[in-house]
């Protein structure tokens, strides 16, 4: 096994990982989407209504519930699921958003693509990410 898929099982293991239609679940009682895919992919593929963008690099200044630039309404108890393309680098994110204190945060299995390919809402891209 390589160091990135050891790395990447590490993550998972404290995840709880969700599927998309359990993710539009958890969204509709109050969860926050967060999509961390590039500008690039979201203006290609779109994205879902109702999700946060926030770019990889603050991803944890914005969520760590202790951060002075949290986003508001963050607190430990959110529930946070974190999105990517394909749900690689969100197992990674929403892991990092654990340690740091949500421990109900988690990713999307498949990304945004397995998203899309359950038929759930999906609208034009290009939103500009939380600054």
């Amino acid at each position: 096994m390589s160091a990135i898929d050891s790395f990447l099982e590490q993550a998972r293991s404290g995840l709880d990982r969700v599927g998309p239609a359990r993710a539009r679940e958890l969204q509709e009682a109050g969860a926050l989407l967060v999509d961390i895919r590039p500008f690039a992919n979201r203006q290609a593929e779109g994205e879902i209504p109702g999700s946060v963008v926030v770019e990889r690099i603050h991803l944890e200044w914005r969520l760590a519930p202790d951060s002075d630039w949290r986003l508001p309404g963050v607190t430990a108890d959110s529930t946070v699921v974190v999105l990517c393309n394909e749900g690689y680098s969100s197992s990674l994110a929403a892991a990092d958003l654990q340690r740091l204190g949500l421990p109900n945060a988690t990713d999307l299995e498949g990304g945004f693509r397995a998203w899309a390919t359950a038929g759930l809402p999906v609208q034009t891209g290009g939103s500009p990410a939380v600054p």
